[in-house]
């Protein structure tokens, strides 16, 4: 929304500033003190001001005026902090644990319905907008219910689902889907339901994996940056009639989603904090590395990791394992997350030959279309020299190997213990409980901020959080399962002693094992 009508805006319930760092912190948000050159008006992490445009010609051809705007970035969703008897813990590139997407659009439409109801609070809002004259309060009232339609159209009919989210999880497919096929198209009809919360990922390892997504679907960079863009608000022309009417024009950074990406390449998984949470037990740790090469890194991969072929630029990545559902039997909702089909409309015409000029095509081919031809009028802006494009994919080679269906993506564990809740949809409080049977998980538990050093996870004794009920459809904390049965159909590993338990989870606190180690892009030099 726009940044000055964001900064004046109050809750519902009472005067209170909405951006007030009280509000904030009730919505998960890790706030910061103001900084003069960075941070003058003292945002929270994860919210950024922008100047911009729509990216496209308006309607008659005239030049759309610069406006301040606000939203999210990066570390809205990707950066966490854990909180332990009075001490807090920033983990940059964590998976956002605190932060509730779903309450915080909530909260800010219910603030924005009720101040068109509540003329005090209008006036208020006009006042620190400074719009004193009838004149001018006519005109940002205007400009208010517009905008106040588009969040309350984004609430009630792409964020209406049966199961709460919480914090620190986003059905990002349906949310990503949803806004191309069915919000920016304006074809409503097009929406899924969001069955699927799952929890934000952590993003060190991301640029040398050799997949990523939680279903190992992706591996050009770009790619998968450009969709992140396109969830999280990016400006998109998806309803013009026609390419040289805007179809398919954004105002994609695409320059900056570039440092961003070769930023993260740089990023070191975290180090556990002895200072604050304990010192290792290194010996425990040692037995504990034994048992998690003989049982878990044929998944999991360990330092210093399996490496794939060199592709044509002489580049590797690590090797990730991408378990079969249906072999590791945690929730399915990814899978089944999309209605089958979608109304083509206005795109028909446009569309790959196959189904050009059909009026419905699935879902899913539809984002891919969607999504490739707003990055490739994207990149047509730019003139990239043949080394730019390269680092712009990632040095991936093309065309990029077709990804598996129907898996769940095992990555690296270096840093894993700054990232509770576990399991991709964050089903599971603490590592010591990802290491039972599935059957003796914890069925109910509360995600508060408070951090458990011991078993290594949420502090489910701090009541104060949210509540996740693992019973929901989506919620399931079934799978990844040790037990003495078959393998497969969930079983992963051996019913484990707790000795056992306890020596692997002392392990998985001690890597990195050496603090600030950054995985080398590309692979480790050759011998």
């Amino acid at each position: 929304m726009t940044y000055d009508m964001f900064m004046a805006i109050e809750v519902a319930g009472s005067q209170e500033l909405f951006h007030s760092n009280a509000n904030s912190e009730r919505l998960g948000l890790i706030t910061q003190p103001a900084n003069p050159q960075w941070n003058p008006d003292g945002l929270p992490i994860g919210l950024a001001k922008w100047s911009g445009t729509g990216g496209w010609p308006a309607k008659g051809g005239e030049k759309q005026p610069v406006v301040e705007q606000i939203g999210l970035n990066c570390a809205g969703c990707h950066n966490s902090q854990l909180n332990y008897k009075g001490k807090r813990i920033r983990i940059d590139g964590g998976n956002g644990n605190s932060f509730d997407f779903m309450a915080y659009v909530r909260a800010i439409d219910d603030a924005m319905q009720a101040t068109q109801k509540d003329a005090a609070k209008f006036d208020r809002l006009a006042a620190r907008m400074k719009a004193s004259s009838p004149e001018a309060k006519a005109s940002l009232r205007t400009r208010f219910e517009t905008e106040a339609g588009h969040m309350n159209n984004y609430r009630t009919r792409y964020l209406v689902t049966p199961i709460p989210w919480g914090p620190g999880r986003i059905d990002a497919i349906s949310a990503i889907v949803n806004r191309l096929t069915a919000t920016l198209t304006e074809i409503p009809e097009n929406a899924s339901i969001a069955y699927a919360p799952t929890k934000i990922p952590f993003l060190w390892n991301s640029p040398q994996g050799l997949w990523t997504q939680w279903r190992g679907v992706q591996q050009d960079p770009i790619q998968r940056n450009m969709a992140e863009s396109m969830g999280v608000f990016l400006n998109i022309n998806l309803h013009a009639k026609s390419p040289a009417e805007g179809l398919f024009q954004s105002n994609s950074a695409v320059l900056n989603l570039q440092k961003i990406e070769n930023q993260l390449g740089r990023l070191a998984p975290p180090s556990w904090p002895k200072e604050v949470l304990g010192k290792i037990d290194r010996e425990k740790a040692k037995a504990g590395k034994a048992l998690f090469v003989t049982t878990c890194a044929g998944c999991h991969n360990a330092w210093p990791y399996a490496w794939s072929e060199p592709n044509k630029q002489g580049k590797r990545y690590i090797l990730v394992g991408l378990t079969p559902q249906s072999y590791v039997g945690t929730d399915p909702g990814q899978f089944e997350d999309l209605r089958p089909d979608a109304i083509t409309a206005q795109l028909s015409e446009y569309l790959p030959p196959e189904f050009k000029g059909k009026t419905t095509m699935p879902t899913g081919e539809l984002y891919v279309f969607l999504q490739t031809k707003i990055m490739d009028a994207a990149l047509a802006k730019l003139k990239f020299t043949e080394a730019e494009e390269l680092n712009l994919h990632g040095y991936r080679d093309f065309p990029l190997q077709k990804p598996a269906q129907g898996v769940y993506k095992a990555a690296p564990r270096d840093g894993v213990w700054a990232t509770p809740p576990f399991m991709h949809n964050g089903s599971v409080p603490n590592l010591y409980e990802m290491l039972l049977p599935a059957s003796e998980r914890t069925k109910k538990f509360t995600i508060g901020r408070e951090f458990d050093p011991v078993k290594v996870g949420v502090d489910t004794n701090d009541k104060s959080g949210f509540l996740l009920d693992t019973t929901m459809r989506g919620n399931s904390n079934a799978g990844h399962s040790f037990e003495n049965a078959p393998r497969g159909k969930g079983v992963i590993g051996p019913l484990l002693t707790d000795d056992q338990r306890w020596a692997l989870i002392e392990y998985l606190k001690s890597i990195p094992e050496v603090p600030g180690r950054v995985t080398p892009f590309g692979g480790p030099p050759a011998k």
